[in-house]
């Protein structure tokens, strides 16, 4: 990555970036800093500001787990903190005054997972990443290679089914297999741990690389938000921050190619289901990604949640379930489509990542996830965990 410091490059992120496109008609919740009492909130996002529900809902799995998210976020009338634009300007790091609210990551308590290999082409994208081995250039003749022979046949295969088995037997015969085709159309989804407990980062703030990577990528997805009994309640987006040359060397490097310092983006708010959202309406999320760098390099993309080879139900029922709990609720990424080919300076190098980049992730239904690119090691540290929010929480009376 280029190493240059830019932190005085605009951000040019305004309310109507955040919100979804029906404005605050639907339920909206999220979490801001708040300096007043060192700790966080989860607060109500109304057209007349955000709204700190502390008192009712010291946590968000308060709303994760209540049997209407969206009638309990309404009934609150909490203290107002002040109006979203404002919160939002106060929120970039390095213009940031530190006695002002400013937003945060919309989850707090639950663990933060992935679902991989969900789409046809980063299906095959995966494939070439085991194959190459991080080498971009070798990536372009196996991508050649593999869409001549098995590209279009695995766009109509249900995972799982018996149609999948036999092309599963075919391709082992033709030394085309490999692991990431058996997540993708075996019976058995690819989920792992994105982050910790409160390592994720929110909107306006710095997305981190580790400085070691010099093939990486943004994966615009929708984030589920699950309660502990592993119902659905409502939808956010998520930056699923990869590292492809590190996880091409060999998918035992998953952890360090996905779980680094400010490695998962999630925002700008949760948004639960009510009569105006629902499962059928996520299931036709179109997720649109913009990059925009320094050196004036500009990429656009979409991904449509309708192309997804595994329905988000049956991921979320993967993931929560007799066979494992979590007690306090769980976000869960759903994989993307977007696997960027587009050459970025050098011919048949590929895309990848350069500091300073914008990347600006957006769904109508969700509103707008904005973050700037810098290394795992430069970006805002980490410090705030478990144990810190439970003091905190303890000491302001609300546990």
């Amino acid at each position: 990555m280029d190493e240059t410091r830019d932190g005085e490059r605009p951000w040019f992120v305004e309310v109507a970036d955040l919100l979804p496109a029906d404005g605050y008609a639907g339920a909206l919740a999220g979490r801001v800093w708040l300096p007043s009492v060192e700790g966080p909130a989860v607060v109500a996002v109304r057209e007349d500001g955000l709204y700190d529900l502390s008192a009712s809902a010291a946590t968000m799995r308060v709303l994760f787990e209540a049997d209407d998210p969206a009638a309990l976020l309404a009934s609150i009338e909490g203290v107002r903190i002040g109006a979203l634009a404002d919160v939002l300007a106060n929120t970039p790091p390095e213009s940031r005054d530190t006695t002002k609210p400013w937003l945060l990551s919309p989850i707090d308590l639950q663990v933060v997972k992935a679902a991989g290999v969900t789409f046809a082409v980063s299906m095959v994208e995966r494939v070439i990443e085991e194959k190459a081995r991080g080498d971009a250039e070798l990536a372009e003749q196996i991508r050649g290679a593999i869409a001549e022979r098995i590209g279009s046949e695995l766009r109509s295969l249900i995972p799982g089914s018996e149609q999948a088995a036999k092309v599963k037997e075919y391709l082992i015969e033709q030394d085309l297999w490999s692991q990431y085709l058996e997540v993708g159309i075996g019976p058995d989804a690819e989920i792992f741990t994105k982050a910790p407990v409160l390592g994720s980062v929110g909107t306006a703030v710095e997305v981190g690389i580790h400085s070691s990577s010099t093939w990486n990528n943004p994966e615009p997805e929708v984030v589920l938000a699950i309660s502990s009994s592993g119902r659905i309640v409502g939808a956010t987006l998520g930056n699923d921050v990869n590292l492809r040359d590190v996880e091409g060397r060999s998918a035992l490097l998953l952890p360090k190619a996905k779980d680094n310092n400010a490695s998962a983006a999630l925002g700008p708010f949760i948004r639960f289901f009510d009569d105006g959202f629902g499962q059928d309406d996520l299931r036709q999320i179109s997720v649109d990604l913009l990059i925009t760098g320094k050196d004036g390099f500009r990429l656009e993309a979409t991904s449509p949640l309708s192309e997804i080879s595994r329905d988000p139900a049956d991921l979320a029922a993967q993931l929560v379930g007799p066979h494992h709990q979590y007690p306090d609720g769980a976000v869960l990424y759903l994989g993307t489509l977007f696997a960027p080919i587009v050459d970025r300076g050098e011919a048949g190098r590929g895309f990848t990542h350069k500091r300073g980049d914008i990347v600006r992730i957006s769904a109508p239904q969700l509103g707008g996830l904005v973050n700037r690119v810098a290394t795992s090691e430069s970006a805002e540290p980490w410090t705030f965990g478990i144990a810190a929010l439970m003091t905190n929480l303890a000491g302001r009376g609300l546990l």
